[in-house]
C-alpha cells in the first residue's frame, strides 16, 4: 500500500508539470496542410496499404490451431476502442504489454505460431488495422493499480537527462513545446498517431521505433525492441495523452 501511495504522489506530482490540458496539442496540427490532408484521406494515406494488409492477416487460418484472429474476434471493427486502452497489463504475460506485444501474445497462445518480429509488415499491419477502428475515440488508459509502478517509470524516463547529449524528453517535447528544430516544429510528443506512416521513413513504424530514434539523436544506447522500458514510456505518454482523440494510422513527416 505504501509503494502504491507514493507512487500516485509521484505521479501526481509530475502531472502538474505537464501541460495544460487547454494547451495540448496533436502533432496533426503542427504538420503543413498537405501532409494533414493526406493523414485526412483514406485514398491517399500511404498508411492504408498496410491496414488492407491487416485485413488479409486479421482472415487467415494460421499456426497449429489453425485459428485467425476473426475465429475469436468476429469482425475487426469489434476491436473498436482497444488501441485506446493500450498499454495495459497482461496477466498472461505478468507484466504490462503494448498493443503489438498483445498480438503476439495471441499468436503464440491461440494461434499456436511463431510471434512476429518487431516492425515486421505482418505485426504493423495487423496493428494498423486494429488500431483505425478506435479513430476519434478518446484515449483511456486503463485505471488498474498494477499498472502504476510502470507509469512511473515511464515518468521517470520521460523527465530523465540521458545521452551525451544530456537531455529529457520533456526538454523537448514540454519545455520547447512549439518552438523550431532545424525548421520543424517541435511537437509535444503526444502518441495519438501510431502506428504512423513517416514520409522520412517511407514506410509505416511503431511508437517503439519513434522512440529508438529520439534516444539515438540524444547520443543515448537505445533498447531493444519490446523491451519494458519502452512500455513503460509507452504507458506514461497515454496517460499524459489520455482524453485527446485517437487518430491512427497517422502521417508525420
Amino acid at each position: 500500500m505504501k509503494r502504491l501511495l507514493g507512487a500516485l504522489l509521484l505521479l501526481a506530482a509530475q502531472a502538474s508539470a505537464e501541460i495544460p490540458e487547454a494547451e495540448r496539442r496533436s502533432g496533426y496540427h503542427d504538420m503543413s496542410p498537405s501532409v494533414q490532408a493526406m493523414q485526412d484521406d483514406d485514398m491517399a494515406n500511404p498508411a492504408m496499404l498496410w491496414v488492407l494488409d491487416g485485413e488479409k492477416f486479421w482472415n487467415q487460418r494460421q499456426g497449429a490451431a489453425n485459428e485467425s484472429c476473426a475465429d475469436c474476434h468476429g469482425e475487426a471493427a469489434r476491436m473498436a476502442g482497444v488501441a485506446a486502452r493500450y498499454p495495459a497489463f497482461a496477466t498472461d504475460a505478468n507484466a504490462p504489454v503494448n498493443l503489438d506485444q498483445r498480438i503476439n501474445l495471441c499468436r503464440t497462445e491461440q494461434q499456436k505460431a511463431p510471434a512476429f518480429e518487431y516492425e515486421s509488415r505482418e505485426l504493423l499491419s495487423l496493428n494498423a488495422l486494429v488500431s483505425m477502428q478506435s479513430r476519434e475515440q478518446q484515449i483511456a488508459p486503463p485505471s488498474d493499480p498494477r499498472l502504476l509502478p510502470f507509469t512511473q517509470a515511464g515518468a521517470e524516463a520521460f523527465n530523465r537527462r540521458q545521452g551525451q547529449l544530456n537531455l529529457s524528453c520533456a526538454q523537448c517535447h514540454e519545455d520547447n513545446r512549439g518552438r523550431k528544430l532545424a525548421g520543424a516544429t517541435i511537437p509535444q510528443a503526444h502518441p495519438t498517431g501510431y502506428p504512423i506512416y513517416r514520409l522520412e521513413w517511407q514506410s509505416l513504424g511503431s511508437l517503439q521505433r519513434r522512440l529508438r530514434n529520439c534516444l539515438i539523436g540524444m547520443r543515448a544506447e537505445p533498447y531493444a525492441y519490446g523491451a519494458p522500458e519502452y512500455v513503460a514510456l509507452e504507458l506514461y505518454l497515454m496517460k499524459r495523452a489520455a482524453g485527446m482523440p485517437f487518430e491512427a494510422p497517422g502521417v508525420r513527416p
